[in-house]
């Protein structure tokens, strides 16, 4: 773990940001709780999430079984396609993350992109070794491992399921029922926050790489021939970009180009991915993460997700390494198609025409009279393939033969057999199945980037301090109320304050143990932005005319500024300071 890495996770267990769950047990690898302080920052970071992506985009959002039947994920690929690499230590029988070992230990920094059989070739070639014992792993099989946990709903093991490796999948399967919602009209979104599960080799870096996570996701379903993205909301936006021509150069870096460029030039491939990367920058600067230490860095094409044409990731820079907190994929119509080949219902919306309109469309009527005795069993399944290549490449029927591919095995049929014709047809609409925009926000990731990224030191008064810059919006308190001390009634004026502040709906903290300074610097350390002191003046006993009385000094974290407020204006003030409808300076 780097130095930034080590302590942040000092000061995020000491003062209740997170910690190793179960630690009375020794604790589990990969499982955090959030503490007081942590819970609340990533509920701050889920309701601005919500506010951008939900409510200011008109978009719907659900909550779905963190359970889900074993045919939901034969359907979307998880059960076939959702692997890690995996090598065990002959000696002492631990399993490690290969392509981490590599990466760890070699230049190369995308291992995840390159197979099984080269990554051993690496570890044999760089003469890797176990980091728990040391012995070589040379010549151990590197494998794919599953990482989905498997469970069984209700009692004995007819009815297999799992804990959902992503939370976009309680959102494909149910899209029949939300196309109704949506009055079957194109474009719409449906989002999610919730909790998603992936049994990982080696979980490690605290919030990084953990076994239970929460996502943040959108799916926005599109009609690919119509729907366009509103880009002169975000055209000028500028995006720093490391696309995977500029990984591969020898002098590749970052390219700041606007979104206008980026599609302009063809860095990014599909104006909804570029829309979603423009309006996510500023997303990204509200909520903390900073913008010297963040990119988008286009996927390579070996580590494209089955499902993507195109993906990029939203990177920050933790302690020298760089992480992704988002992933922007197009799916195209993958899932959709999938979990309708699967279930066998209709996985379209049906788009209206303004007029009915004439066509002529290519039809099949297979003789199973003929199919039946030549292909037995598999007959139904060439049937099927004959309809679907109709209606593909109805040119494909132009000869006396015609050949179609099941399951990898090719069949030749008469096209006398397969009743291929021409009919005209008058139509009202016709089915669209929706292609996929995704943009997935890994929750603990963004709660681990921002916390890094707003830890600060200096110095005040001759003490060294250490701070987290947090943006008021997000930082777990709002303000910390203090009495100067806790007599001649300052203590039952400041308790009296605080509790008129919380009913004002601000996040109050009261403390009134030790020095001033001290009860600062600790909430300087959990990112309150505003501590208000109630003092003699306050109470009109001060040495001055007692033009003072009825306001309290409001320092602000940051510069360490003090000002005076009355406290008439207090709640008012601070919840425009919280929301940025008021800066600090403006007082």
């Amino acid at each position: 773990m780097s130095d930034e890495g080590a302590r942040l996770t000092e000061l995020a267990k000491r003062r209740g940001f997170f910690l190793q769950s179960a630690g009375a047990y020794g604790g589990v690898s990969g499982f955090y709780t959030y503490g007081p302080q942590g819970a609340t920052l990533k509920e701050n970071l889920e309701d601005a999430w919500r506010d951008r992506y939900v409510t200011r985009e008109g978009h719907m959002e659900i909550s779905a079984p963190d359970v889900m039947p074993e045919a939901v994920f034969e359907a979307s690929g998880h059960l076939d396609g959702f692997d890690d690499m995996i090598i065990e230590c002959p000696e002492c029988g631990a399993s490690h993350r290969a392509d981490h070992l590599v990466e760890d230990n070699t230049d190369i920094e995308e291992a995840e992109s390159i197979s099984t059989e080269e990554i051993a070739e690496i570890i044999a070639e760089h003469d890797l070794v176990c980091p728990d014992c040391g012995t070589e792993l040379a010549g151990e099989p590197v494998e794919d491992f599953n990482l989905m946990f498997e469970t069984n709903i209700g009692p004995g093991s007819s009815s297999p399921g799992y804990l959902r490796p992503e939370t976009a999948q309680g959102i494909f399967v149910e899209f029949p029922q939300l196309a109704e919602y949506a009055r079957n009209q194109l474009p719409f979104g449906v989002a999610q926050i919730g909790k998603a599960y992936r049994n990982e080799i080696s979980p490690r870096k605290g919030l990084i790489r953990v076994r239970e996570f929460t996502q943040a996701e959108l799916e926005h379903f599109i009609d690919p021939e119509e729907d366009e993205p509103p880009l002169s909301r975000v055209e000028d936006v500028v995006l720093p970009l490391y696309s995977a021509e500029q990984q591969d150069a020898e002098d590749g870096g970052i390219r700041e180009l606007t979104v206008r460029e980026a599609i302009d030039e063809g860095v990014v491939t599909s104006d909804w991915v570029a829309f979603y990367l423009g309006l996510s920058t500023a997303w990204y600067e509200r909520v903390g993460v900073d913008m010297d230490r963040f990119r988008y860095r286009q996927h390579l094409p070996g580590e494209l997700a089955h499902y993507a044409s195109d993906c990029w990731d939203a990177e920050s820079e933790l302690g020298g390494d760089w992480v992704e907190i988002t992933g922007f994929a197009y799916r195209g119509d993958y899932d959709l198609k999938k979990h309708e080949e699967h279930s066998g219902e209709d996985f379209s919306v049906f788009k209206q025409y303004d007029e009915p309109v004439t066509v002529e469309r290519p039809t099949v009527d297979p003789d199973m009279s003929v199919l039946g005795p030549e292909f037995g069993g598999d007959a139904a399944a060439v049937a099927a393939a004959l309809e679907d290549l109709a209606e593909r490449d109805p040119d494909a029927f132009d000869d006396d033969e015609v050949t179609v591919d099941v399951e990898g095995e090719a069949y030749t049929v008469d096209v006398e057999a397969t009743g291929f014709g021409v009919e005209e047809v008058t139509e009202s609409g016709e089915h669209v199945r929706p292609h996929v925009v995704e943009p997935s926000f890994g929750v603990g990731r963004l709660v681990y980037t921002v916390l890094a990224h707003a830890y600060a030191e200096d110095e005040v008064d001759g003490e060294e301090r250490s701070y987290l810059s947090l943006p008021p919006e997000m930082a777990p308190t709002t303000v910390g109320v203090f009495p100067l001390m806790d007599r001649d009634g300052m203590g039952e004026e400041a308790r009296d304050l605080a509790s008129r502040l919380r009913e004002a709906g601000l996040e109050v903290t009261y403390d009134d143990s030790g020095a001033i300074g001290r009860r600062y610097r600790r909430q300087d350390e959990i990112g309150t932005p505003f501590c208000v002191t109630v003092d003699y003046d306050t109470l009109g006993d001060g040495e001055g005319d007692g033009a003072q009385a009825g306001t309290v000094t409001v320092r602000e974290r940051d510069s360490t500024e003090q000002r005076r407020v009355a406290i008439d204006e207090l709640a008012g003030t601070l919840t425009a300071l919280r929301d940025g409808d008021l800066t600090f300076e403006d007082l």
